[in-house]
């Protein structure tokens, strides 16, 4: 089958580092092509030049056999080609319609919008979606899955014949993903190109027809998903065979560090008691919605809570905003890092230590020495791979920038870590170094409060489980007695 699509020896350098060595690309009509690599291997960079945000220092693309001299996302798409990024490009304040034809609306011969042929056009393309949303409700008030249907939309209205969609399952339901596949199926049937990213391997066997591996920013291989097991892909992906997903707990907890008693929170919390001990790591699971990313915001800080009480070390302590968190030693890494967790438009070394800009000062100025001095350290030791303190943020790869929010509260000498999602968006090899260096923190003596969604990481990496359901604890679990049964049952609202 010709292909539609063909990318040859694609080269990108950022600051001196080669992100794309003479990558070779290719897509056919109809087709569902998975794209994976670790974080940095370069698979958004080559969909970024594909789409028009970057440029490539050398190579060729040809699309649907015409070679596309591509400058902005503007000449991409006007060639048929869409990219539905991770965080979706979509306006809140503005009405479905609005967003999925903005600066493209149908006129009358005054000049003003033809309001009905807009809702009319809209309504089309969410029909063929079987998208049931109304095209003047506000993108605030769609879930994730509808937003997402909603940039399907606006990339079936430029008339595309590729579409990728880069973590699309990211931060969907069960039911949201099984309908998000549905729309794949069908948009293969009418001869869409689709080019899939995803860390989540299992999605891969199920949706897609042929895959890519890109490691370091070469390709690697290229081949039927039919042929391939998840064991070779993760091998062609890190260059090496992870025999285990999840590195050995070596540490007992010790003494209690942490209680809190009765922490409720009207309608959201309901009397939450639990304690955490010296080296612990505590996972904390439950279906969406039952509460687990409220529980540690409120415990932060950073939400309000009605009533409960905090005792560290002891004694109690009140804690209402963030500050008297990070002043008593705990530490939060967000469930979102990018909005809540980074600066992105600053550099590596001032995220680093921005929470803890006192240490630094001296005689009312910031020792830029002691500063470079502390953020060397970080770096090497949590392994960031950077080019530079002095690179923003905003381009390092989703491992990498968890390592940074995480290095930014080990300057803070925070003795209590929250992760929120710890490894969301992260690629399997850096999954293992997050691991690794959470098993190392408890080694340090420090405490661990982590939430996820993925079970297999919960059982893996923790010593202790509490399972909530709308707000309450309805099951505790330790490490000899973990089961995915277990805790689905107590997810569900079965009281152990």
């Amino acid at each position: 089958m010709e292909n539609i699509l063909e990318m040859k020896n694609i080269n990108k350098q950022f600051y001196g580092v080669q992100a794309l060595k003479n990558v070779n690309f290719s897509v056919r009509p109809g087709e569902v092509h998975v794209l994976v690599g670790e974080n940095g291997a370069g698979k958004s960079t080559l969909m970024k030049i594909l789409s028009g945000a970057y440029q490539m220092d050398s190579g060729e693309i040809y699309f649907a056999g015409e070679k596309l001299d591509i400058k902005t996302p503007l000449d991409a798409q006007e060639r048929g080609i869409s990219i539905i990024y991770q965080e979706f490009n979509l306006i809140p304040g503005l009405s479905v319609a609005e967003n999925i034809y903005l600066g493209r609306e149908p006129l009358k011969k005054s000049g003003l919008i033809d309001w009905d042929l807009l809702y009319k056009n809209t309504r089309e393309l969410l029909d063929r979606l079987q998208a049931d949303i109304d095209p003047r409700t506000l993108v605030s008030q769609l879930s994730v899955a509808e937003q997402q249907f909603v940039e399907i939309s606006k990339a079936l209205s430029f008339d595309s014949k590729l579409i990728v969609m880069d973590e699309p399952s990211a931060t969907l339901t069960p039911k949201e993903l099984e309908r998000l596949f549905a729309v794949i199926r069908d948009l293969k049937s009418q001869g869409i190109a689709i080019i899939y990213i995803s860390h989540h391997l299992d999605e891969l066997f199920e949706i897609g027809d042929r895959l890519t591996v890109l490691r370091d920013g070469e390709w690697i291989t290229t081949d039927n998903i039919e042929d391939v097991d998840k064991n070779y892909i993760i091998k062609m992906m890190v260059g090496r065979e992870l025999t285990n997903s999840y590195p050995p707990r070596e540490v007992t907890p010790g003494e209690v560090v942490l209680e809190v008693k009765n922490l409720t929170r009207e309608g959201v919390l309901d009397n939450i008691s639990f304690s955490l001990r010296q080296g612990e790591i505590l996972a904390i699971a439950g279906l969406v919605g039952s509460g687990r990313t409220e529980l540690v915001r409120a415990l932060y800080g950073a939400d309000p809570k009605d009533s409960g009480e905090v005792i560290f070390k002891g004694k109690p302590i009140q804690i209402d905003s963030p500050k008297d968190s990070i002043n008593h030693g705990i530490g939060l890494l967000p469930e979102d890092r990018k909005q809540q967790g980074l600066v992105l438009g600053q550099s590596v070394r001032n995220n680093i230590t921005l929470a803890s800009l006192d240490k630094l000062i001296d005689r009312m100025l910031i020792r830029d020495n002691k500063e470079k001095e502390a953020v060397h350290k970080y770096i090497k030791d949590l392994g960031i791979k950077t080019p530079s303190e002095d690179i923003l943020a905003m381009n390092l790869s989703g491992g990498n920038q968890q390592k940074v929010v995480l290095a930014k509260w080990l300057f803070t000498d925070s003795e209590i870590l929250i992760f929120d999602e710890p490894t969301r968006g992260i690629d399997v090899g850096a999954k293992y170094e997050i691991y690794v260096l959470m098993n190392e923190l408890t080694k340090q003596g420090k405490s661990i409060i982590m939430i996820s969604s993925e079970l297999p990481e919960v059982i893996g990496i923790s010593d202790r489980v509490l399972v909530l359901h709308k707000g309450r604890i309805t099951g505790e679990y330790h490490r000899g007695d973990l089961s995915q049964e277990k805790i689905m049952k107590s997810a569900a609202g079965e009281v152990n």
